[in-house]
């Protein structure tokens, strides 16, 4: 009986190997039938062979299986910078060097029209998900949310994200970098996490929840988690960016060798701030002191030679409301010419560090078998400099213009931790080459064609090849699907999805004269509007982005053009009056699409926008009118925040100084760019109101405190009657019931006060608010509770 035993063991043991064989080699290709309907996740596991009483008398027992991608499935990097040019690289003309980019397009494929959306969060719903940015409900930023289907910045759930549908389909997923396809409201610790980034389908992020952030004092997660501040003098994000996204590709492929993964890397740069290290800024000394004219007709030229425009293509004009450069002083020359120089160290510094992840990619064994999808910009350049520059973009949000003859007095400091800092509209048009307009303009290219570099060794021969196929950023996710061999999901998590609306592009690796298969794409930001239709684009402009006034603004009124795109790769040239039936045409189809899009309805204000309370969009702390907070809140978003700007407010600090007295900051919210802070120095409160780095007034009691429990108190008395923003305030400091201090502001914030930072208790993370205290600038004593009170 013994031996029987052994022998029915040694049966089953055989049996099993079969069976585990057999199991093996059906999970190495779990892809359907084409046609066939996708449901992820596939149904839970149950065990289907014979079960007896005991396991002697039942069939061998069978785990469930990781889920495996499909046999040979490519490693996929999309990379995705921010707010550049089609002229800012080298790689495609420009005059900023791009040497990872021209590695890339040298074994692998240029598009070069290609299209966004002309603003970051509505492309980047759209390349996540495949969908139009409107479908996603992106039809904006986060910041300018509204309660329309198409505008709320709330992902649906009915648009799965690339990261979900590959992570389970047998992919490890990582997001590093920016990410602002978070509602703000929703980026606390409070949560709900369901659309960040882990929540939207990806296994790993690290990087931030903003639209933009200060490159030297960055306030980023991994996952959900605060990621403390680096103690690194010569810190910057995009190093310690490229650093996780090395140190995890190589992390994943030691401990799984055979499972692919989808790396999507989105630097921040090359949007505001402009922040670059100083040797890298020093490369470009001089080398744009041409200006931006002449910088338009060299960038022509060398993108001619390079093949990336058509031989016969036109230089578009200069604006009308930009100034020649040849109009300028000398001073503006000189400060212009360097914020271009900043911008260009910024930009090569990305491109190199995007370089230390492509080269350790490269490194590994199934380097030829990785798909690199290099993307150079969410959007054309951004002009939300103004005219004249800035030094702190968050003017720019608060409907404020800045001089350059202010500016010059901080031109040494431009790229440094100083400032928010961002050039030229002028600078921004001219990294546009050939095309008209910038970022936000949505109806011409200048605003919506990006470059694009396609690398995948194992497959493109047409090494070095240009592709002119329209392509579109919804066209990312149907093109990654079929190179990977898996179909769209029709329900994922228990969803019914939305058809995806792009088209994949993969056929134009093997041919560049494939007729192209994305025939028809809308466009719409802010009223301005485009329709690209068989070679055919119609468009219509509503404001320039550099004025933010839309005061009297009628859509019924808005001019439209017409251009032969296929023969007129610039849109130089407006058909408009010669061909008004196919204008006609155009501008039906253009009202169908987005009908049927979500884009309705349309809505042309901005500074307005900002204001969330004005907006009525979700706050976490409701109409409440006391809100406490306690030590160890740190880092809570700005829309998370109470919403201070255009009332009255208290704050009232109950702490502790203890017998060798107390320093530190209490509570602050914001940074560099604007907010306001309550802190003790030299043993002497303080509060500090940092109205958008234009005058930081501080008040300042002349005593140190008491030992032993002290009550602060601020009390903010606005001086502005109901719907008037902007106005002055007087700010009086207590202590312990008595006033110590008193100011008056003449003026205060009026729509937003920060960028990407929120609030503090018990120290001052992200930038400093004020430059006269060291960060972190931990509070020494104890702090028992800190309350605010709207009035």
């Amino acid at each position: 009986m013994k031996h029987t035993y052994k022998i029915i063991a040694l049966s089953c043991f055989l049996f099993s190997i079969t069976l585990s064989g057999q199991d093996k080699k059906k999970e190495e290709v779990p892809s359907k039938a084409a046609g066939e309907s996708i449901h992820l996740p596939p149904p839970d596991f149950n065990f289907t062979g014979h079960k007896g009483r005991t396991y002697m008398d039942s069939d061998p027992p069978q785990f469930p299986q990781p889920v495996k991608a499909p046999k040979g499935a490519p490693n996929v990097v999309l990379i995705l910078l921010d707010d550049a040019g089609f002229g800012q690289f080298s790689t495609f003309g420009g005059g900023i060097t791009s040497p990872t980019m021209d590695k890339l397009a040298a074994e692998g494929l240029r598009y070069n029209k290609f299209h966004t959306t002309a603003l970051c969060s509505p492309t980047r719903a759209a390349l996540i998900t495949g969908r139009n940015h409107h479908s996603a409900s992106f039809g904006v930023i986060t910041e300018i949310a509204t309660g329309y289907d198409g505008y709320t910045c709330v992902l649906p759930k009915n648009c799965a994200t690339i990261g979900e549908v590959l992570s389970q389909n047998g992919y490890m997923t990582a997001w590093i970098g920016k990410n602002h396809n978070t509602p703000p409201w929703e980026t606390s610790q409070a949560g709900p996490f369901d659309h960040w980034a882990n929540g939207l389908g990806f296994d790993y992020f690290y990087g931030f929840n903003a639209g933009d952030m200060n490159h030297w004092n960055p306030v980023l997660f991994e996952n959900r988690n605060l990621v403390p501040a680096s103690t690194d003098p010569n810190y910057h994000m995009t190093i310690d960016l490229a650093d996780h996204a090395i140190s995890l590709v190589r992390k994943v492929k030691s401990i799984a060798p055979d499972k692919p993964y989808f790396l999507y890397v989105a630097p921040g740069a090359t949007h505001s701030p402009h922040h670059a290290p100083k040797e890298w800024i020093d490369k470009f000394k001089g080398k744009f002191d041409m200006g931006w004219d002449a910088y338009r007709q060299e960038t022509f030229e060398r993108q001619k030679k390079l093949g990336v425009i058509p031989a016969d293509t036109k230089l578009t004009p200069r604006p009308e409301s930009l100034p020649a450069w040849s109009s300028l002083n000398a001073d503006q020359k000189r400060l212009y010419s360097h914020m271009m120089e900043v911008f260009a160290g910024y930009g090569a510094h990305c491109d190199y560090e995007m370089g230390r992840i492509v080269d350790a990619i490269k490194q590994m064994p199934d380097a030829d078998n990785t798909i690199i999808i290099y993307i150079a910009g969410d959007n054309g350049s951004s002009a939300e400099g103004g005219i004249e520059g800035s030094v702190n973009e968050n003017l720019f949000f608060n409907g404020i213009s800045e001089k350059w003859q202010d500016n010059i007095k901080e031109i040494d400091e431009l790229g440094g931790p100083k400032h928010f800092n961002h050039f030229t509209a002028e600078w921004a048009w001219a990294m546009n080459t050939p095309f008209q307009w910038t970022k936000q303009v949505a109806s011409h290219f200048g605003g919506t064609r990006n470059p694009m570099i396609v690398s995948w060794p194992a497959k493109i021969k047409d090494k070095g090849g240009i592709r002119s196929q329209f392509t579109h950023t919804i066209d990312i996710v149907p093109t990654i699907y079929e190179m990977i061999g898996i179909q769209a999901p029709e329900s994922v998590n228990g969803i019914t999805q939305k058809p995806i609306e792009g088209v994949s592009f993969a056929y134009t690796f093997s041919d560049a004269k494939a007729k192209e298969k994305h025939s028809t794409q809308y466009f719409e930001l802010g009223c301005n509007r485009g329709i690209y239709h068989d070679g055919w684009m119609a468009s219509a402009m509503s404001f320039v982005p550099w004025n933010p006034n839309r005061a009297g603004f009628d859509p019924d009124k808005q001019k439209w053009e017409l251009y032969k795109v296929d023969e007129d790769f610039s849109q130089a040239n407006d058909l408009a009056a010669k061909n008004p039936q196919m204008l006609r045409q155009l501008q039906d189809m253009w009202w169908v699409e987005a009908s049927k899009y979500n884009v309705l309805p349309l809505d042309w204000r901005v500074t307005e926008r900002f204001n969330s309370e004005l907006m009525g969009r979700p706050s976490l702390g409701g109409n409440q009118k006391e809100l406490t907070y306690y030590p160890g809140q740190v880092a809570l978003p700005d829309a998370a925040c109470p919403r201070l700007l255009n009332k009255s407010w208290s704050i009232t600090a109950d702490i502790e100084v203890p017998e060798n007295g107390a320093e530190g900051m209490i509570v602050t919210q914001g940074g560099i760019v604007g907010g306001y802070g309550l802190y003790i120095q030299n043993g002497k409160p303080s509060f500090v109101y940092n109205n958008l780095a234009l005058e930081r007034p501080t008040i300042s009691g002349k005593d140190a405190l008491p030992k032993g429990k002290v009550k602060l108190l601020v009390n903010f008395k606005y001086e502005g009657k109901e719907n008037e923003v902007g106005k002055g305030a007087t700010v009086s400091l207590s202590v312990n019931g008595s006033q110590v201090a008193q100011g008056h502001l003449d003026r205060t914030i009026p729509a937003q006060i920060s960028l990407g930072e929120g609030l503090d208790v018990g120290m001052d993370i992200g930038s400093a608010v004020d430059f006269n205290y060291k960060l972190p600038f931990a509070f020494t004593g104890k702090i028992e509770k800190v309350t605010y009170e709207l009035k």
